[in-house]
């Protein structure tokens, strides 16, 4: 999991930065029960990128950091509210 948060920030300029994917998107992509026998983390992780990844949004990418800059830091938290 280290590796793979790792590569996720180290590549973050290549990810998308707004979810392309509709509501309900996951429904048809997921197993209706999981799994009886273990799975390989490989294709835990294959998963990950294939199913969940695009339905989340990066908003603190570099594309977008002018933007919301401060979208991830403590002080943001009472400048929403002004």
């Amino acid at each position: 999991m280290i590796d793979y948060v790792a590569d996720y920030l180290e590549n973050i300029r290549d990810r998308q930065t707004v979810s392309g994917v509709e509501p309900g998107y996951l429904r048809e992509l997921v197993p209706d029960e999981a799994p009886r026998d273990p799975e390989q983390w490989d294709d835990v992780f294959r998963d990950i990128e294939r199913v969940i990844m695009p339905g989340v949004s990066t908003l603190i990418a570099t594309r977008t950091e002018g933007n919301f800059l401060l979208a991830h830091k403590p002080i943001s938290v009472p400048n929403a509210r002004i």
